[in-house]
């Protein structure tokens, strides 16, 4: 299975050993970062999972950060996502059987990585049983800016770059996914 992960500059460390878990198993990874422990947005990576799961580069997404909560909202704002936030197995299981979720989201800071093996293989185990289908066609009607494209980000770029979202303590250069063009 081809699968796409991304994180925020908290948990970086979850998702490199996540990568190596997942390709032990024989997947294929697609890294969207980040890609060390420097501050970053989490709404970038969560982007570019979500873009790789929409356009077929990437059967299924994961993303990762502090909570969760950031970095998946971020993921369902693209149209055809279905996110699935969980810290717990059998919730992952049923979004997949029950939803066709797409793309895992967990909170690096809440869930083990033990844990979030177990919650992973469960995901992936899982097979759509073709109910809910008037949810999933109201899910997948949204309307959330269906035009996305990676350029959006390069005001807000800029201005964390300038240190204006730091309260004043200048960051680094923010890295961006190395997917991006």
């Amino acid at each position: 299975m081809k699968i796409a992960i991304g994180c925020d500059h908290i948990v970086t460390h979850a998702k490199n050993y996540l990568i190596g878990y997942l390709t032990k198993k024989g997947h294929k990874l697609i890294d969207c970062g980040t890609y060390d422990d420097t501050r970053t947005h989490y709404d970038i990576y969560g982007f570019e999972v979500a873009r790789q799961v929409v356009t077929k580069h990437a059967d299924i997404g994961i993303v990762i950060c502090g909570t969760g909560v950031g970095i998946t909202n971020a993921a369902q704002k693209t149209k055809g996502t279905r996110v699935c936030l969980t810290r717990d197995v059998e919730v992952a299981r049923k979004s997949r059987e029950l939803y066709n979720c797409n793309i895992l989201g967990m909170g690096g800071n809440i869930v083990g990585i033990g844990l979030m093996e177990a919650i992973i293989d469960a995901f992936i185990g899982a097979k759509y049983k073709g109910g809910n289908k008037a949810i999933i066609k109201t899910i997948d009607a949204r309307i959330v800016k269906p035009n996305y494209d990676i350029h959006q980000f390069d005001i807000a770029i800029r201005n964390w770059e300038k240190g204006m979202y730091t309260n004043g303590v200048k960051q680094a250069k923010v890295p961006l996914p190395k997917t991006w063009k």
